[in-house]
């Protein structure tokens, strides 16, 4: 009796469970957890979004190599090149306003022989010595003048300079790049040359001043021992003579 009550249980129980498995959608009747594929798939996730992220740290890479390229070839945004210019203009004008005698070969020798001769003969008349000692002292005085001129010209170019080499300064130090940063030394460079350029000028003007004033001197010189040949070539000096005082 026992038997068979445990029997009638027994496929109750499967029938109940055959049931149960027919209402349940196919995909959901066999469910199978697998540990390896599952990590397997979770380490291939993980490398793939690894090479993403190399890949955007790259393109960050080369952006940023881009950025820097386009800052070291910026121009920088300051030149002094026409202010630098215009003073050497100017100190080339002050010295092509030389008077008198000017700053060519030429010229120069042109004026030497004329009015700086070596010595003078004793038919040089003296108006003739008179002339060329004025015209000598004019040529000095004449040097000393260009020369405080041009002295007053590089003087004037000091506060421009000064200018210059503030803006340059400033611009260096805010430069972005190595284009910006070159070109700051380059005109900082070109400042330098520009004032050597003056005081070149400067020291051309005052040893032209001393050459004329050395080379007055020096003709006053064989001026003065020509006109003393001049007064002590007399003549014959006083000859003696018979004279009749009767008749």
């Amino acid at each position: 009796m026992i038997t068979r009550r445990l029997r009638a249980g027994l496929i109750a129980g499967v029938t109940a469970l055959s049931l149960a498995g027919a209402s349940l959608p196919a995909h959901a009747q066999w469910i199978v957890f697998d540990p390896t594929n599952y990590a397997q798939n979770v380490l291939t996730a993980a490398r793939e979004l690894q090479q993403v992220n190399n890949e955007i740290q790259s393109l960050e890479n080369q952006a940023t190599s881009l950025i820097n390229q386009a800052r070291n070839l910026a121009s920088l945004p300051y030149s002094s090149l026409a202010s630098l210019q215009q003073q050497i203009t100017q100190t080339q004008q002050l010295l092509g306003q030389a008077q008198r005698i000017a700053y060519s070969v030429s010229t120069i020798d042109q004026a030497f022989t004329q009015q700086y001769p070596q010595a003078y003969s004793g038919a040089t008349s003296s108006q003739q010595l008179l002339a060329d000692a004025q015209t000598r002292w004019q040529n000095a005085l004449a040097g000393f003048q260009d020369t405080m001129r041009v002295q007053a010209g590089v003087v004037t170019n000091l506060n421009t300079t000064r200018s210059q080499i503030n803006a340059l300064v400033s611009s260096s130090q805010s430069a972005t790049g190595a284009l910006q940063a070159a070109q700051s030394g380059n005109q900082l460079v070109a400042l330098q040359t520009t004032q050597l350029a003056d005081l070149t000028a400067l020291m051309a003007s005052i040893a032209r001043a001393q050459s004329l004033e050395a080379a007055r001197t020096l003709e006053t010189q064989a001026q003065a021992q020509a006109q003393t040949n001049n007064f002590l070539n007399y003549g014959p000096g006083y000859q003696a003579g018979s004279a009749q005082m009767f008749h």
